[in-house]
């Protein structure tokens, strides 16, 4: 039975019982969600399930006959992949293929591990840097969940480079904006404060890389993807590549 993701998993609240029902799923990857709250855990779970329900509602417009193509860039553990893998390919009958770029062999190796151990046949991982990726499919989706710096605008360049249809990311820390925000700009009076101009950086890259985006042809909105609680990094970027923009070398939208 192909089940209708418009009327399964359009919540947070479907999509956490349907990651919480894959015991199989969790015990691979390592996360021990039964410390509620303020378990670092449950944390980066509600983390991914909020990331989750957005590709979803955005899945919706998809035919379940087309294969959807990821580039997870600075994919870490690859809880992200994992998690949307088993959704959109087990629970829900999408054809997916996920693409997972990472300088860390370590935690390539162990994705892979991790792969293997689950059955997922549609999952490649590089080790490379996200830049001087380029995939043998077509992407559909770029997505990065809090690669850090200024590997979230590698993650932008990227997926303009490809021309993917959609480019998604959450922001982690913004060191290179913030450390040159200590002195010599006509706010110091304001970011002299050190949380002030913590939160000044965070506001302004999300600013700059929105309208980079929106200045490469692409229709930018930001959404809170997590509850504050759980994590202070949780505003996401989703944009979409408007029809008729210049098609990049692999000639497709």
């Amino acid at each position: 039975m192909v089940h209708s993701v418009t009327n399964c998993i359009s919540t947070k609240k479907n999509i956490a019982e349907e990651l919480i029902s894959c015991k199989e799923l969790l015990k691979m990857l390592a996360l021990d969600i039964g410390k509620r709250e303020d378990g670092r855990d449950f944390k980066k779970f509600n983390e991914v399930v909020g990331f989750c329900e957005q590709i979803l509602r955005i899945v919706e417009t998809y035919s379940q006959n087309k294969e959807l193509v990821f580039l997870d860039c600075s994919c870490g553990k690859s809880y992200l992949s994992f998690a949307l893998n088993n959704i959109l390919s087990k629970q829900y009958f999408f054809k997916t293929f996920f693409y997972g770029v990472d300088i860390n062999p370590v935690l390539l190796e162990k994705c892979e591990q991790i792969r293997d151990g689950l059955g997922f046949k549609n999952m490649q991982f590089i080790r490379a840097k996200i830049i001087e990726v380029f995939p043998e499919k077509p992407v559909d989706m770029v997505i990065a969940l809090h690669a850090c710096d200024t590997a979230t605008d590698e993650t932008i360049a990227k997926g303009i480079k490809l021309g993917a249809k959609y480019i998604i990311v959450v922001p982690c820390c913004e060191n290179q904006i913030r450390s040159r925000l200590k002195k010599g700009h006509p706010l110091i009076e304001i970011t002299e404060f050190g949380l002030l101009r913590y939160r000044f950086a965070d506001i302004l890259t999300t600013a700059l890389r929105s309208k980079f985006l929106v200045g490469a042809g692409y229709f930018v909105k930001l959404v809170e993807v997590a509850s504050p609680k759980d994590t202070p990094k949780n505003l996401m970027i989703i944009a979409r590549k408007k029809k008729g923009q210049y098609e990049t070398q692999y000639g497709w939208i």
